[in-house]
């Protein structure tokens, strides 16, 4: 007889998962993904509303789920919000915030304004969940959301392009540091999703146009697009994945 390698799981059972930007959008599709797979899940975001709105939804479904009111532009807020509420062994830092236009006409404001979410914030984030696992002597997988823009160039998106290339750097040497430790941290990179943010790039018939021509798969993404691939990240499956972006573009950079 052969021997019949036994497929890693991809259950979070007894894990605890923070998810940022986790009321809307991608970030509350990773939290259902997580949650489904048997993760106690926080979800942290600005509005407490549509906070208590994401976690009754997921709690109606049988998760279990509960919200952190957080920014993470507010860098020593979060830290001392995941010190009290850590330490966790899955992060999904989906809060990010952009504003396109040409580069000539991006004011310096613009560019702190993204920034503090998709750079500073993306970055400490990430080390204040770090250091709860390093001072509990914990593995974890640590996972920001960033984009095929953190690979290529793109169309008005000079800033954006800047923080997610940033985001990517960082993420690499993190991934060498916290290697022996047992940490994990990798980028998920999507292409355009369907969301409400997205509807009015879509609606242009010039930018739709080229987001149709670059998806090679021959179609718009959508958040469940998404949700596998964090999943894989935050389970045992991925378990020698460090350091790596998963690209979910539908080919935009196989040029």
């Amino acid at each position: 007889m052969i021997p019949v390698p036994q497929t890693p799981s991809f259950r979070l059972d007894g894990k605890r998962a923070l998810v940022t930007g986790g009321s809307s959008g991608l970030g509350f599709g990773c939290a259902a993904a997580l949650a489904s797979a048997g993760a106690d899940v926080v979800l942290a975001a600005r509005d407490p509303d549509r906070l208590a709105l994401a976690v009754e939804s997921l709690r109606a479904k049988g998760f279990r789920a509960r919200a952190m009111t957080l920014d993470i532009a507010d860098v020593e807020a979060a830290a001392g919000a995941v010190d009290r509420e850590g330490p966790f062994d899955v992060l999904v830092n989906s809060a990010g915030h952009a504003r396109h236009g040409p580069a000539s006409e991006t004011t310096p404001e613009d560019f702190d304004a993204v920034a503090a979410i998709n750079f500073r914030g993306a970055f400490f984030v990430t080390q204040a969940v770090a250091k709860g696992l390093l001072a509990a002597g914990r593995p974890g997988s640590l996972i920001n959301i960033s984009s095929q823009m953190g690979h290529v160039g793109g169309m008005d998106r000079a800033v954006y392009c800047a923080t997610k290339h940033a985001l990517e750097g960082f993420t690499k040497s993190m991934a060498i540091e916290w290697g022996p430790r047992g940490i994990r941290v990798n980028t998920v990179c999507p292409t355009f999703i369907r969301t409400p943010l997205t509807e009015q790039t879509f609606a242009d018939p010039e930018r739709r146009a080229w987001i149709s021509e670059k998806i090679k798969i021959g179609r718009i993404g959508e958040t469940e697009d998404v949700m596998g691939a964090v999943l894989y990240l935050a389970s045992d499956a991925a378990a020698l994945v460090t350091g790596t972006a998963l690209r979910v573009d539908g080919g935009w950079t196989a040029e």
